[in-house]
């Protein structure tokens, strides 16, 4: 719940703080505060030292999360820069359906019947917000 809280505050300060302004500065900008925060965590709790304990498979897929986060965040930003947040914000949600579906075609997770109606109400939800 505070992940979708802090998500929903994203997309509206980020609407406020991004007007007349590029947007990959401002996603470079953002890109330095989280980086501050996430270390400041991880000194906070004391795990940086398991660092080392990472193998090539960790790295190589912690790169291309965060590769897809920046892009992600690239092209929220002009989105919202562009778009109205109540618009932007539903087809940026549909990333929750698009996992369920790349989770079952690269993950082998199984598809419930529970979760494909959950991604179907949400993709149906989303068109109902943006027309």
């Amino acid at each position: 719940m505070l992940s979708a809280l802090f998500a929903a505050l994203t997309a509206i300060f980020a609407k406020v703080g991004i007007k007349e302004v590029d947007t990959d500065l401002a996603t470079g900008i953002r890109t330095v505060v989280i980086l501050i925060i996430a270390w400041a965590i991880v000194i906070y709790k004391g795990t940086g030292h398991t660092i080392g304990g990472l193998t090539k498979i960790n790295w190589t897929f912690i790169i291309l999360s965060g590769c897809a986060t920046g892009l992600s965040w690239i092209c929220y930003f002009k989105a919202l820069q562009m778009g109205k947040v109540s618009e932007v914000a539903p087809v940026d949600k549909l990333s929750v359906a698009l996992a369920i579906v790349l989770s079952v075609i690269f993950l082998g997770e199984p598809l419930t019947l529970k979760n494909a109606i959950g991604a179907l109400l949400i993709i149906g939800g989303t068109f109902v917000l943006i027309f």
